[in-house]
């Protein structure tokens, strides 16, 4: 006991170590910071100081991402959600601020619509190599913290925020869009009106066939987790914004057993 006291005692204000790992990234010095991170954090969970290792992977995770190191920034945003876990640290809006912190600096870089269409081979390759890099990295934190939030307080499918901003990353920013993916995590979200804009954004550059059956699923997964309101709500967004943004609404068989499934219900 009193060598761990030790050991609390002799460690400095997080703010200090922060200050100067800080320089180091600013520097250029990224693999180096992100090993220094790595063990003063470490130093700070042992000495079970976990608010201010959660300050320093913070504000690691953040400052790597806005520099573009995407692995470095991810690895450090798992060992964030990993020391709430560790700190038994309860959900609640102050930390989900911090998560959509480290989400909002995840890089977004816009992908020709038609893949194809572009003369640099080699300049594509690599930004799809890059496009899937930052989703799986972005994915792999998000998912840890839809776990950690359903066992520390969120609901038992997680917190529908973290939900709704992995569904938004995999959309905007994979390569070859997963809507099943997509969908999975906007069913456990709580927002189908920006479902619903997501859905008709992808219905403006799918391809033919994939429009009815994407906004089938969507249904359908929201009916079989007993949430009829929100695909209602979804049914009708989703028309008034077809309309609103001039794209077709499908107006197939398919369609018409959805409507006519959820005047049932």
């Amino acid at each position: 006991m009193s060598r761990q006291r030790s050991r609390r005692a002799e460690l400095p204000p997080a703010q200090e170590n922060i200050e100067k790992l800080e320089k180091v990234v600013n520097d250029g010095n990224y693999y180096g910071a992100q090993q220094m991170y790595k063990s003063v954090s470490a130093r700070y969970v042992s000495a079970q100081r976990y608010s201010e290792a959660l300050d320093i992977l913070h504000s690691g995770a953040c400052i790597q991402l806005s520099h573009g190191q995407v692995t470095c920034g991810a690895e450090l945003a798992l060992l964030f959600v990993e020391t709430l876990g560790k700190g038994k640290i309860p959900y609640d809006e102050e930390i989900l601020e911090r998560l959509k912190k480290i989400y909002k600096s995840f890089p977004r870089v816009s992908l020709p619509q038609n893949l194809w269409d572009v003369d640099d081979m080699q300049q594509l390759s690599e930004n799809i190599g890059s496009a899937k890099t930052r989703v799986e990295g972005c994915s792999s934190f998000l998912k840890a913290a839809i776990k950690w939030s359903a066992e520390h307080g969120a609901n038992n499918n997680g917190s529908p925020e973290l939900h709704i901003m992995l569904a938004e990353y995999i959309f905007s920013e994979s390569p070859e869009v997963d809507m099943a993916k997509v969908t999975y995590h906007f069913v456990r979200g709580n927002n189908p009106k920006k479902f619903a804009s997501t859905l008709v954004s992808f219905l403006g550059k799918c391809y033919p066939g994939e429009d009815d059956l994407a906004i089938a699923r969507a249904v359908l997964r929201y009916l079989s987790s007993g949430n009829l309101k929100d695909a209602n709500i979804l049914m009708e967004e989703i028309k008034k914004q077809t309309e609103s943004a001039e794209v077709a609404f499908p107006k197939t068989e398919l369609m018409q057993f959805i409507t006519y499934l959820l005047q049932t219900c």
